[in-house]
């Protein structure tokens, strides 16, 4: 299988550079894995997608403002992106100008009283730092730090990004990059979802900057993906197992969602599981878990396009892609959905 197989055209101007607004405002996609037909909704007509039983899946994740900007003693500029939090001090992250950055490097933080980051050393492709001024990376972060926007968006970030690039849900602060799809929902969309008998449920994935790499090798099968933290718990396996037994869908928003879920069901069944997870879903994967997914629409030669090709077919998939540019829908991560049953 190649990367090749799940190619298609954009038009440039159809990667939505903010979201819509309101949240709920954005348009869907429908596609039926059983017929591949199509047809063309709106968000605010996603209760009416779902059937009372039915269990709805949010990942919880929170953005941190994980892009940092700052100089070297040098005073050589360094952008840096932490990937993860390891403690109140350490952080793993990925550096810009990575040639020069030697254990012992020093940089001085951009707008934060003259905090300082120690490189310690590299841990495969990032490299470890640790807070050396007193205080801890999160405060340093929350004062100092910038939206880390997708590649795609072709501007800096604004003040407005960090609530509208943060799902209403957000609890667990950890991912530099948001479950997309989550962005769409609103008090009162998750309100009529309430009123339709379906429950809600949460797992948690903090996305990494690799969601954005491209894949190394042609071979699809030959790709391997990062490793991200993730969390299924026992009241949402509990709420599972409930589901199947009155007949119900469980219904993923968001690929992390997805991996989540059949992450912690590659033993068979669904089960607890928190730790790291590098699942790489393309097709002719066996899915355990998901019946149903909302997502937004991906990247060309993705992995999360190849998952969603996995879940509904691929001819049928890029057939929808090919729809969804015709009628000009907004891509990628502020862009508009798709939902998938």
């Amino acid at each position: 299988m190649l990367c090749s197989d799940f190619d298609y055209e954009l038009p440039p101007d159809l990667i939505a550079q903010h979201p819509a607004e309101p949240r709920d405002s954005a348009r869907m996609l429908l596609l039926s894995r059983q017929t591949g037909h199509i047809e063309h909704r709106g968000i605010r007509d996603f209760p009416d997608c779902l059937r009372a039983g039915d269990l709805l899946v949010l990942n919880d994740t929170r953005v941190i403002p994980a892009r940092l900007f700052g100089r070297k003693q040098t005073g050589g500029r360094m952008e840096i992106l932490v990937e993860r939090l390891r403690g109140e001090q350490d952080c793993l992250a990925q550096l810009r100008d990575a040639k020069s950055a030697r254990s012992g490097t020093r940089i001085t933080i951009d707008d934060s009283d003259d905090a300082c980051l120690e490189v310690l050393g590299r841990e495969g492709e990032f490299f470890m730092l640790r807070r050396v001024d007193g205080g801890t990376i999160m405060e340093l972060l929350d004062k100092a730090g910038h939206v880390p926007l997708p590649p795609y968006i072709d501007r800096d970030d604004e003040p407005a990004d960090r609530e509208q690039y943060q799902t209403i849900f957000a609890r667990r602060p950890g991912a530099v990059a948001a479950p997309t799809a989550g962005l769409h929902f609103t008090p009162d969309l998750l309100a009529a979802i309430g009123k339709r008998g379906v429950e809600t449920g949460y797992v948690t994935l903090h996305v990494g900057a690799g969601t954005f790499q491209p894949l190394r090798s042609e071979v699809v099968e030959s790709h391997r993906m990062h490793s991200e933290w993730y969390e299924v718990n026992e009241l949402l396996c509990e709420q599972a197992e409930q589901v199947r037994q009155r007949g119900g869908r469980i219904v993923a928003v968001g690929t992390t969602s997805v991996r989540c879920l059949e992450s912690a069901a590659l033993g068979g069944a669904l089960q607890p599981a928190r730790g790291e997870t590098d699942i790489f879903i393309y097709p002719g994967f066996g899915f355990r878990t998901v019946d149903a997914m909302l997502t937004n629409f991906h990247l060309p030669r993705s992995t999360l396009l190849m998952l969603v090709c996995a879940f509904a077919g691929r001819e049928w998939v890029l057939a929808a892609y090919r729809e969804a540019v015709q009628q000009r829908y907004r891509f990628f991560s502020y862009g508009d959905a798709m939902f998938i049953a």
